[in-house]
């Protein structure tokens, strides 16, 4: 491991993100380590990890390295792996951005979801390719305390089950996952939205992610969640032939969804790095001795 390893603090619509660069694939970031970086009182804090790394460099995604340079290794905050994270892409491009890889434009990035389309604006706005949902058949219920709701199964190259409700507030604390049933449906565990109308295609949303709690936001969840609106409002763009978008209101901000006709969805949303700095090397080597 490098004496020195560098890294940044980014956010967008305030999910939060410790980014490490590490073009080579050189550092070894067990869970451990990862989770301890993301310890909001005894490390940096974040909601999750954004490993950067050349494609061609790390054996998840060699196979994509003829399609984008760049990897983003996303590590949930208890340092679980998980296939995408949407916000997480905004922020990785931006970072790839202030540190002079790319430029304004198009950029493919890999991710264990896919190779995603990215675009980074003039204005500071990032648009990501999120591919298409897929709408798992079955009936879903989640719960919270003695509430229930259906809930529909929306797959994001991870998945998610949408829950419309009266209140946000019914959601609780979403400190905790809120159960479902059947747990066939989610064998690996689920990110769960809940969703409140706000007028014509403009909704809110607060949500659970899998392997972290409450977040600020979630860009899959907030896809997840406008393609439940679309099709509970009618609105399947398969059917019309036209795009729809919606407005996804999340306690850390907007992001604004759009699926086309062709089911490609589209996110649009800031991202932000607030800070950089260097990781003390002695305290991560330290967390091998110590007991959790």
């Amino acid at each position: 491991m490098s004496t020195r390893i560098a890294f940044l603090k980014g956010h967008g619509t305030e999910n939060d993100f410790v980014i490490v660069p590490d073009p080579e694939n050189a550092l070894e970031l067990p869970p451990a380590a990862v989770a301890a970086l993301c310890d909001r009182r005894a490390g940096i804090g974040g909601d999750g990890l954004l490993h950067v790394v050349r494609s061609a460099a790390h054996p998840d995604a060699r196979h994509l390295a003829s399609e984008a340079e760049w990897f983003m290794d996303y590590r949930n905050g208890d340092g679980s792996i998980a296939e995408m994270c949407g916000n997480g892409v905004r922020v990785f491009a931006h970072y790839l951005r202030h540190a002079g890889h790319v430029g304004e434009g198009d950029l493919a990035v890999a991710t264990r979801g896919g190779v995603k389309s990215v675009h980074i604006g003039k204005e500071g706005d990032i648009t990501v390719g999120m591919g298409k949902a897929l709408l798992p058949e079955g009936d879903v219920t989640v719960s919270v305390a003695d509430h229930s709701w259906p809930a529909r199964n929306v797959n994001m190259g991870n998945p998610h089950a949408v829950a419309f409700v009266d209140d946000l507030a019914q959601a609780g604390n979403l400190f905790t996952a809120p159960p479902f049933t059947p747990a066939t449906a989610y064998p690996d565990g689920v990110n769960v939205e809940f969703v409140v109308a706000r007028g014509p295609r403009h909704v809110a949303m607060r949500v659970h992610e899998r392997g972290v709690g409450e977040t600020r936001s979630c860009g899959t969840g907030a896809c997840a969640v406008a393609v439940a609106a679309a099709r509970r409002d009618g609105l399947d763009p398969a059917v019309t032939g036209s795009p729809v978008t919606y407005a996804v209101d999340l306690p850390g901000g907007r992001l604004v969804i759009t699926e086309r006709a062709d089911g490609e969805i589209e996110m649009t949303g800031p991202a932000v790095i607030v800070a950089e700095g260097e990781i003390d090397t002695d305290w991560l080597a330290g967390l091998e001795t110590v007991n959790p």
